[in-house]
C-alpha cells in the first residue's frame, strides 16, 4: 500500500474524505435491497478502479514512471501453476521500446516483442503469477479481458455471481482500501447463459479460464482438451454446442429475452 504523504495532492484530499469508499457502499447497499430474485440466481457486472500494489507486479511501478502510456492486457495463460504469460497491448514508442525495461522487474520472466500495432506495440510477457489469479482459480471464475492500465490504476472489470463477487471485493480491499467502485448492476444469471447445462456452463468457464476464447487464442483445442482429461472431439462438439447456444440468444429479438 502506498503512504498517504506520498500521494499527489489531489489524491490524498479524495482519499481523505472518503468519496470512493462512501460512493462504492451506498452502490452496493442499492443492490442488496433491489429486487426480490434469489442472490444464486443473479449475476453482478462491475468495474473497478484499484491502486496497484508498488510490490510484486511489475505493472505498477512501470505504469506510474510512465504516466501517459496506456497498457492493455489481452489474456492471460498459465505456463505452469505459479507462472502466467499473457499479451500486453502497450501505446507509445517504437516496436521493443520497453522490452528491457519491462524484464528488470523482479516477476518477470522473460518479454518478447511481438509486433507493432496501431499506436503502440504488442508484448508477449512471462511473469509470477499475481495473488489475483489464485482468487480466480478457486472461485473458477474467467478473467475479463482486456483490463486496461494507467498510471498505476487498474480498470478491472468484474462478471460474477453475488457470492463470488463478495470474495472479489475482499481481495480488492486487500490490495486498496480505497477502490472505487466505477459502474455496477445486477441481471438474470440466466440471461447472460442461455439453457446451458451445469455441465456446459462449467465447461465454458473452463475454457474461458484457461484461455480458449482469448484472442490471439492462449491454448490449443488439443491442449485444452489434455487439461480438462477429455477426448479432442468431444470437447469440440460440446464447445459448438454451447456457441450454437450463446449466438442463438444474442440474436434473438431483445423483447423475447428472459
Amino acid at each position: 500500500m502506498v503512504p498517504r504523504s506520498r500521494l499527489p495532492q489531489g489524491e490524498q484530499g479524495d482519499r481523505a474524505s472518503g468519496k470512493s469508499r462512501n460512493g462504492s457502499a451506498a452502490r452496493l447497499r442499492g443492490l442488496r435491497g433491489a429486487g426480490n430474485v434469489p442472490s444464486g440466481d443473479r449475476l453482478l457486472l462491475a468495474t473497478l478502479r484499484i491502486r496497484i500494489q508498488r510490490k510484486g507486479l511489475w505493472t505498477g511501478p512501470f505504469s506510474r514512471a510512465h504516466p501517459s502510456l496506456t497498457i492493455e492486457i489481452l489474456n492471460r495463460s498459465d505456463l505452469t501453476e505459479h507462472v502466467s504469460v499473457s499479451d500486453h497491448w502497450i501505446s507509445g514508442g517504437p516496436p521493443g521500446v520497453w522490452a528491457r525495461e519491462i524484464a528488470e522487474y523482479p516477476d518477470v520472466r522473460k518479454v518478447d516483442s511481438l509486433a507493432e500495432v496501431g499506436n503502440g506495440c504488442l508484448y508477449r510477457i512471462t511473469y509470477s503469477s499475481p495473488p489475483i489469479v489464485y482468487v480466480y482459480r478457486m472461485l473458477g471464475l474467467p478473467m475479463q479481458f482486456p483490463l486496461r492500465i494507467q498510471g498505476g490504476f487498474l480498470n478491472w472489470e468484474v462478471v460474477a455471481r453475488r457470492s463470488e463477487f463478495e470474495a472479489v471485493l475482499k481481495h480488492a480491499r486487500e490490495v486498496d482500501p480505497d477502490f472505487q467502485v466505477v459502474s455496477i448492476r445486477d441481471r438474470p444469471l440466466r440471461s447472460h447463459l442461455p439453457f446451458l447445462t451445469d455441465a456446459q456452463q462449467e465447461l465454458l468457464t473452463q475454457a474461458m479460464a484457461a484461455g480458449y476464447f482469448a484472442v490471439p487464442r492462449g491454448i490449443t483445442l488439443t491442449d485444452l482438451a489434455r487439461r480438462l482429461g477429455r477426448s479432442k472431439s468431444g470437447i469440440s462438439e460440446a464447445l459448438a454446442i454451447i456457441e450454437k447456444k450463446l449466438l442463438e440468444s444474442a440474436l434473438r429479438p431483445r423483447s423475447l429475452t428472459p
